[in-house]
């Protein structure tokens, strides 16, 4: 089969490896119908995730068929058409116990395309398919349901959820990319005051203020007195969601937070970011971090059945699966482009 694969910084390759057979009872072997491109494939390619080794298959979202499966799988079957989360779980470990399934300690957590091969490919392996497979809905496209494999759950989780979005707050969402633009959509099922946007790109704000964002500020225009003033009692933030995964978005949100706010930070950071905790302490400031869990994936699921959850517009560039490098070379260079998310079909 075809898939990209990794050869060290900057190097990929379209090309062919062998074909994934089943290697464990607990195993699924899925067609890919749907793959995309996630800004943490980037980061690999660029030399920050040193455990991925040469020749690893990348991608860690996808929407397929089901194939093959391994002896003790029975909740998929073949024909079955599925949701491949970007999470891994064994189901039984104290971390899975608790839903933790990001955190995996008995072979799971992100596997996919980091430690495993992944998903941008004709066809992938699935390690423990029953707790990391999910059946779609008749009604929910692979376009659509390809959001769930990894922005809408990470938004929500590691942004949303850990930053505790609650009813009349005042929300700053840093980086207007997927993971931001995703994390506006989910912070509006809590029914915040207010979300402001800020990017450095007009076109990613302008798609911001469609996914539902109140306020747009360019990153020089965003400056705390400016966030504090739209903040109506003038105090600035109650959540900052970060999620570029840069230095200087991660230390605009510890600024542009209000005394007992929460710093949310969901970006995948490459370089080292300075913590000025000589003024944060005083100001009763909560960081939080996190790699997703997918413990709300069942949850999202339904919200897009039902059309309680409005992802058009995330999807921006189509390409055939083995348009792979095309695709590549266009969400690489996102903001020339105005590239959001890419979404690869098989034809």
């Amino acid at each position: 089969m075809k898939a990209l694969t990794y050869h060290g910084p900057g190097k990929r390759r379209w090309s062919d490896v062998p074909d994934p057979v089943v290697l464990d009872p607990e195993d699924a072997v899925v067609r890919v119908d749907a793959v995309t491109i996630c800004g943490t494939d980037l980061h690999i390619l660029k030399g920050d995730l040193p455990d991925v080794t040469e020749g690893r298959v990348l991608g860690h979202e996808a929407v397929g068929t089901v194939v093959a499966t391994g002896p003790a799988v029975r909740t998929v079957t073949v024909g079955d058409r599925v949701l491949v989360s970007c999470i891994s779980a064994c189901g039984r470990c104290a971390y899975c116990r608790t839903g933790t399934y990001g955190q995996c300690t008995g072979g799971g957590g992100w596997i996919l395309g980091h430690l495993v091969d992944g998903t941008q490919a004709e066809f992938v392996r699935t390690p423990f398919a029953d707790n990391s497979l999910y059946k779609l809905p008749a009604g929910v496209s692979d376009e659509t349901a390809l959001l769930l494999a990894d922005i809408l759950p990470t938004s929500y989780e590691v942004g949303v959820r850990n930053g505790q979005v609650g009813p009349g707050d005042t929300v700053v969402v840093v980086g207007a990319g997927p993971i931001g633009l995703a994390a506006i959509i989910t912070a509006r099922l809590y029914s915040p005051g207010r979300i402001i946007a800020i990017d450095l790109s007009s076109s990613r704000l302008d798609a911001a203020k469609q996914a539902g964002a109140d306020v747009t500020l360019t990153a020089s225009e965003a400056t705390d007195e400016v966030v504090r003033a739209i903040s109506p009692d003038g105090l600035g933030a109650h959540v900052a969601i970060e999620a570029v995964g840069v230095p200087d978005s991660f230390e605009l949100c510890t600024r542009v937070v209000r005394p007992g706010g929460r710093v949310a930070n969901v970006g995948v950071h490459g370089k080292s970011a300075t913590l000025h905790l000589e003024d944060l302490w005083i100001r009763n400031v909560t960081i939080t971090t996190g790699l997703v869990d997918t413990s709300s994936t069942p949850l999202l699921l339904d919200l897009l059945a039902s059309g309680r959850l409005d992802v058009s517009g995330l999807v921006t560039h189509r390409f055939a699966l083995d348009e792979m490098q095309d695709a590549y070379d266009l969400f690489s260079d996102a903001g020339q482009n105005g590239a959001l998310k890419v979404a690869l079909f098989r034809t």
